[in-house]
């Protein structure tokens, strides 16, 4: 049985973008000083739009990914999720927020073990309200992503290519407006990093969904609508 939010359902919108950031701002104490990591990250990306959020290691892309996310929090600035600000929400309705707009695909999957591929989709439809039954939604998902032969198969039974199938299958559970992936191809071999690109080319083409991607390799850059580079906390011209 889900478990209904007693929070006010969140509305979706097409008329704001899937993402605006505007003077994203993070420092951090380092001894008696501070350290800025982002210094005023202005950033938007439409509905529909594959982004790829590029930078080298220290650029601060792994800090905006997690502020973008809902799962950090900006010294200063604003982030707008399909028009909605979530810069200083309180954990309760960001935890809504996240569950309804944002869906996160994380390098290492974060699978659970004991569930199968099908019981790892449902789990984001146990929160908040959703219409349908979280078992049709799921199967719906991975026959999506090419794993309907696949329901009853835990997370060790999958290669690694469709594991990360399945954590996209999870991320488009609750139908967000963002989808998030974090490295996506960093723990794959060329041929399944190249399956990976094409599956969210599809998936995109065939949801509407928007998809951010932060990644080093220029093959996935490469593979998006466009880049932004993150270089020393800022967005490079």
């Amino acid at each position: 049985m889900a478990v209904e939010s007693s929070e006010k359902p969140i509305s979706k919108s097409t008329d704001v973008p899937a993402l605006e950031g505007r003077d994203i701002r993070k420092s951090l104490p380092l001894g008696g000083s501070r350290i800025e990591i982002l210094r005023g990250i202005n950033l938007r990306v439409e509905h529909g739009e594959f982004v790829a959020v590029v930078g080298p290691s220290g650029s601060g892309k792994s800090t905006l990914l997690g502020i973008i996310a809902g799962l950090d929090t900006p010294t200063s600035g604003q982030v707008l999720i399909d028009g909605v600000d979530i810069t200083r929400m309180g954990e309760g309705q960001l935890a809504q927020v996240r569950n309804a707009k944002i869906g996160m695909v994380y390098q290492a999957f974060n699978l659970i073990p004991t569930l199968t591929a099908q019981e790892n989709v449902e789990v984001p439809l146990y929160v908040g309200k959703h219409s349908g039954r979280p078992a049709d939604r799921a199967k719906e998902l991975l026959t999506l992503v090419g794993l309907e032969h696949r329901l009853g198969n835990r997370p060790n039974q999958l290669s690694g290519g469709e594991q990360q199938r399945v954590a996209v299958a999870r991320a488009l559970a609750a139908d967000p407006a963002i989808v998030i992936m974090d490295e996506p191809t960093g723990n794959l071999d060329q041929k399944n990093s190249e399956n990976v690109l094409q599956m969210v080319r599809d998936l995109r083409d065939r949801t509407g969904k928007t998809f951010i991607i932060a990644t080093h390799d220029p093959n996935v850059a490469a593979a998006a609508d466009r880049s932004i580079r993150i270089v020393d906390g800022l967005v490079a011209d």
